[in-house]
């Protein structure tokens, strides 16, 4: 699949009719022929198109993405940069969606038709439906400008240092050097913007675990737990929510992969140094390297999710694991 990806992504970089010289060397240095002839001889583009791409994918298996155009730096030291700034914000996101989403969701279906169940289901709705570039500006432009109460844009407060980097998560790495005001004002930053890319997930996962509930506690099995004199939070628990687990870890096993991929917008109105402004940049400036590189780790997050969540069925329903 990686493979197929990465020769998709080589043809349509040779479709685009732009040269990628000009990125490459400048505009000014365009007119000078030895200085285009060095680049040329550089970066292989004078070798015929099928030798590029061999070298393109021995590079990759090397773990060579290239040198980006914008910021001449290997394209996996960038990637390395801004990768666990939207791995904190795609984590924090799906805890909110889950730690919400579910019991809400549970809620709902032991109980639908009831006020709190009408209340789930229109929040859920709402934020389904609102694009997170209009949201983000919104809660912005109210809880940041307008009331107060909210950081504005970027990981820290201004006059604040970035702490240590151990594993690029500014939460964890404060808490690793004791530095609890940072801790706190990276908690703070994350508010709004864990809100506005988790809120179509939280979403997602209230509405399937409503609908399952609904579904599982109609069934024989339920029934028989109750005539066991079995209380209710434990048919629920115990019994219903087990199964409901199975659909849910599909929802969020692609949701986390998803979250990676999909933090474009958010982390751009919110100015969040992450993969998605990354890959925008790199777009914006045409930077292929970047483009490439980027769009090959999203698949391979998407792949590795997708593992991840077959063996899990194997390990939450016995039936898959049997067979």
């Amino acid at each position: 699949m990686l493979l197929g990806i990465s020769l998709g992504l080589f043809v349509i970089y040779n479709i685009v009719q732009v040269d990628p010289l000009v990125m490459i060397v400048g505009e000014r240095a365009m007119n000078n022929p030895q200085i285009v002839e060095a680049a040329i001889e550089k970066w292989g583009l004078d070798r015929p198109i099928w030798e590029q791409y061999l070298t393109y994918v021995t590079n990759l298996v090397r773990g060579d993405f290239g040198r980006s155009f914008l910021t001449r730096r290997p394209v996996t030291e960038d990637l390395a940069l801004y990768l666990p700034a939207t791995v904190e914000l795609a984590i924090t996101s799906l805890l909110f969606a889950t730690l919400v989403g579910i019991p809400l969701g549970i809620v709902g279906g032991i109980r639908p038709g009831s006020l709190l169940d009408r209340l789930a289901w229109s929040l859920s709705l709402l934020l389904a439906s609102l694009p997170p570039f209009w949201s983000g500006l919104v809660v912005l432009f109210v809880f940041y400008y307008h009331l107060g109460v909210a950081p504005g844009p970027g990981r820290l407060d201004p006059r604040m240092t970035s702490p240590p980097q151990v594993t690029g998560l500014f939460t964890l790495d404060a808490l690793l050097a004791g530095d609890t005001a940072a801790c706190a004002s990276a908690l703070h930053h994350l508010m709004l913007p864990t809100v506005i890319l988790g809120g179509f997930t939280m979403a997602l996962v209230l509405r399937v675990t409503r609908a399952s509930i609904i579904e599982e506690m109609r069934k024989e099995y339920i029934r028989t737990a109750r005539s066991k004199g079995l209380s209710e939070r434990a048919v629920v628990v115990q019994h219903a929510l087990r199964n409901v687990l199975i659909p849910l870890v599909t929802i969020l096993g692609l949701a986390f992969a998803g979250l990676l991929g999909g933090a474009v917008m958010t982390e751009t109105i919110f100015d969040w140094p992450g993969l998605g402004q990354y890959l925008v940049r790199a777009s914006s400036n045409l930077d292929y390297p970047a483009i490439q590189g980027g769009t090959l780790l999203i698949a391979a997050i998407y792949i590795l999710v997708n593992m991840t969540v077959d063996i899990l069925y194997g390990i939450l329903d016995p039936r898959v694991r049997h067979e």
